[in-house]
């Protein structure tokens, strides 16, 4: 399987950490054709799929929570998959009904602005062995940890996106904290603590 887009990756991203696993709404910037475009390649390689619901709620912007209308008016959802889930090396755990799309689908008509308290507590995520992700972690459990040059070494990464990494994937989907020290001859070296 070919290697998401990076904008491909920002939106299945974004799907893996809400409760719903609803696709949208997509990134601020991407709208009209290109937004089409995207989705489209998304839900050919099956990454994406669509869930009818029995709602007649249409497809407003002002939500943006629904995709289209179906020919019988009742609302589309788009939704990450299991496939979506592993190109981004996130593991659905068990009961995740990210794929299936028979589970109940999400509510149309709630608005994207809805409280927080409202949305359930995201789930806990583990990497997959084997990938760069996972091979960050290791790094950083080291009992020395890692510095930036080190992990771009080692992933192939560029240094912003490692931070990116450590910063989105590391602290705020895994909840792992990060700390860092200043070593004399080595630089700035980030441990998980």
């Amino acid at each position: 399987m070919t290697k998401p887009s990076d904008t491909q990756a920002i939106i299945l991203s974004a799907a893996a950490q809400r409760g719903d696993h609803n696709v949208l709404p997509l990134p601020g910037s991407l709208r009209g054709g290109a937004a089409a475009k995207v989705v489209g390649a998304l839900l050919k390689r099956g990454l994406i799929a669509e869930t009818t619901t029995d709602s007649q709620t249409k497809a407003d912007a002002a939500y943006n929570r629904i995709w289209r209308n179906d020919e019988d008016g009742c609302a589309i959802l788009l939704h990450i998959t299991d496939a979506g889930l592993a190109a981004i090396g996130v593991q659905p755990e068990a009961g995740d009904s990210a794929s299936t799309g028979a589970d109940e689908a999400p509510s149309a008509e709630a608005p994207q602005d809805a409280p927080a308290e409202a949305d359930p507590a995201p789930k806990a995520r583990t990497p997959r062995e084997g990938t760069k992700q996972a091979k960050l972690i290791e790094m950083l459990r080291a009992e020395g940890g890692a510095t930036i040059d080190e992990i771009v070494e080692a992933t192939g990464w560029q240094a912003h996106t490692v931070r990116g990494a450590m910063s989105g994937a590391l602290k705020k989907k895994l909840g792992l904290t990060i700390t860092f020290e200043k070593i004399e001859g080595r630089g700035r070296t980030y441990k998980l603590a």
